[in-house]
């Protein structure tokens, strides 16, 4: 009775005084009744990558899916001096602009609206700007060229299979995450968004070269500016944009570089106010219906200008925020979500930021190259006991690309954020059968605390060697009959480079030897390994001194029989 008192209070403090005070508002609707769009029919509002997404993904397309009902939208727009600034179909709700208390109370009238909730408080001069069309543009509009995306060539700054990281090569590093490319996985195929707060001068700093004269940025928008330019807007995602896809041989290697771009922004850098978590909400529904197979976020919301908005350590629970319901909501949709913890750690707040507590997702802690945890980055866990962050990269002497151009650090769980992004979707790119679950359960299982996690790195530091040979694995004893065919033992690659794999089915239960020398006789190493007799394994050689090109004996033998294999080093 109390706290329903409190609400009634509430509504009547908003209502009164909603001309005077506010000038944005949520409005929430019932349902989605009278929609002249289909579930049957998705194409309608999302592209054919968002439906293969799902697809490959099994999951169905729902009501959540539906753009929200026009006729309850065009219902609020004509209720009063209202402008619609964005929709969420996922929440089923709009958010509007207007200083009508009339057209407030009215849009509370109407049977399809559950509630109608102030966003933020009146600035002295304030304007709403529009597209060209007159309209903001809907996450139901995006460029028809995300259909079809096509790997690109490899990027300038690359000898042979390997990259000239420079700077960032520690960055990388500390993950293993060269591993992945020199294998090939750099991103290609693979689309990123990127919700930010601007992504000032990317179109003339050298070090995006590569992701413009490729074409790598399929679509833009400023959600707080209704308009489609990102490119005089504020710096910070310019530099989390430059730790992904940046590319100045010798100096910046982003971890990233050839997978295509979204751009979005939804940080409003004037004012802190809930409006944002809705531009944010407007920019991940744009993401997937763009086809989006990553977001990354380095946003995060405690304290507002007005505090009556505030939150608390018990709103870091994953189901209070609209932004955290949002990136929940984008992980159901099969999306893999990055968000940075937070830089609270040595302040007041302490604790993570909201949606770093959003479920299902990686939320990310900053440590130096060495692995030492960054002072400012937030602790966990979630309010509700969840492990916060889940992960931890290199976010304290980060290398970025400046506004003017030259590579130079910066700090904050904003950069730990998409390195490891950067990362996890290579890793996604080697595994494309896998679910973005499974993607993200692997990364955390790759961890360097994983049986052990704190709250200030989670799982702690992800290895992506150790992923990848791990998912390798797995796919390779799934397949392991079809491979070997009618032989208990196959070798692959061959020829190869500096590793290889062995996968067998042993005939006995013994200890297997495995020999390897070059064309001389030469013994170049030799390996024992536990066998059990019809128990498929896989064999990784790894770290292998190096080998000069031309043609290598590996020798198998159980103790009772024997078998020889040419290999070819390329």
């Amino acid at each position: 009775m109390r706290k329903n008192y409190f609400l009634i209070l509430l509504f009547l403090f908003f209502s009164l005084h909603s001309s005077a005070q506010f000038t944005r508002y949520v409005v929430r609707f019932k349902d989605k009744e009278g929609t002249p769009f289909s579930i049957n029919n998705p194409s309608q509002f999302l592209s054919a990558r968002a439906i293969a997404r799902r697809t490959k993904q099994h999951i169905a397309i729902d009501e959540t899916d539906l753009p929200v009902t026009p006729r309850y939208i065009d219902s609020v727009k004509l209720s009063g001096n209202v402008q619609i600034l964005d929709e969420s179909k996922w929440l089923n709700q709009v958010c509007i602009a207007t200083t009508d208390s009339a057209a407030i109370l009215k849009i509370n009238s109407f049977p399809f609206v559950i509630t109608t909730q102030p966003l933020k408080r009146l600035a002295n001069s304030q304007t709403i700007k529009k597209d060209a069309s007159g309209e903001r543009l809907t996450t139901n509009k995006f460029t028809e060229q995300i259909d079809n995306i096509t790997n690109i060539a490899s990027p300038v700054g690359i000898s042979g299979d390997y990259y000239s990281y420079g700077d960032s090569y520690a960055q990388i590093h500390i993950h293993n995450g060269e591993y992945l490319h020199n294998k090939g996985f750099h991103g290609e195929g693979m689309l990123i968004a990127i919700l930010d707060a601007g992504f000032y001068h990317y179109l003339s700093l050298p070090a995006f070269d590569s992701v413009n004269i490729n074409h790598q940025v399929l679509d833009t928008y400023n959600f707080v500016d209704d308009d489609s330019s990102v490119n005089e807007d504020y710096f910070h995602g310019m530099m989390v944009f430059s730790i992904i896809a940046g590319n100045i041989p010798g100096q910046l290697v982003g971890t990233c570089p050839n997978a295509r771009f979204l751009l979005y922004v939804s940080e409003d850098v004037s004012s802190e106010s809930p409006v944002e978590e809705q531009y944010w909400a407007a920019a991940a529904e744009r993401a997937d219906s763009a086809g989006a197979d990553v977001i990354t976020t380095s946003l995060g919301y405690d304290l507002f200008d007005n505090p009556i908005f505030d939150y608390t350590y018990a709103d870091m629970n994953g189901q209070t925020t609209l932004i955290a319901k949002e990136a929940s909501m984008a992980a159901r949709k099969g999306i893999i979500v990055l968000a940075a913890a937070g830089n609270e750690g040595d302040n007041s707040w302490h604790f993570i930021t909201t949606p770093a507590d959003a479920d299902s997702i990686i939320s990310v802690g900053a440590v130096n190259d060495s692995g030492i945890v960054a002072p400012f980055s937030s602790y966990g866990p979630s309010s509700d006991g969840r492990v916060e962050p889940v992960a931890a990269s290199v976010g304290e002497g980060t290398f970025v690309s400046s506004t003017t151009g030259p590579i130079v650090t910066g700090n904050g769980t904003s950069f730990s954020t998409p390195n490891l992004a950067g990362l996890v979707t290579c890793l996604w790119q080697a595994f494309p059968e896998l679910t973005n679950m499974q993607i993200i359960n692997e990364v955390e299982k790759s961890s360097s605390i994983y049986n052990d996690p704190n709250n200030r790195i989670g799982y702690g530091i992800p290895d992506f060697e150790k992923a990848y040979d791990d998912l390798n694995q797995q796919r390779i004893l799934q397949n392991a009959d079809s491979i070997l065919g009618n032989t208990n033992i196959k070798i692959y690659p061959n020829p190869f480079n500096d590793n290889f794999t062995v996968l067998i089915k042993p005939e006995h239960t013994s200890t297997g030897v495995f020999r390897m020398y070059d064309a001389l006789g030469k013994l170049y190493f030799s390996k024992q390994i536990s066998l059990q007799e019809s128990i498929t394994q896989v064999i990784n050689f790894n770290g292998m001194q190096p080998l000069q090109k031309g043609m290598y004996i590996l020798r198998f033998s159980d103790g009772i029989s024997k078998q020889s294999f040419k290999l070819m080093v390329q």
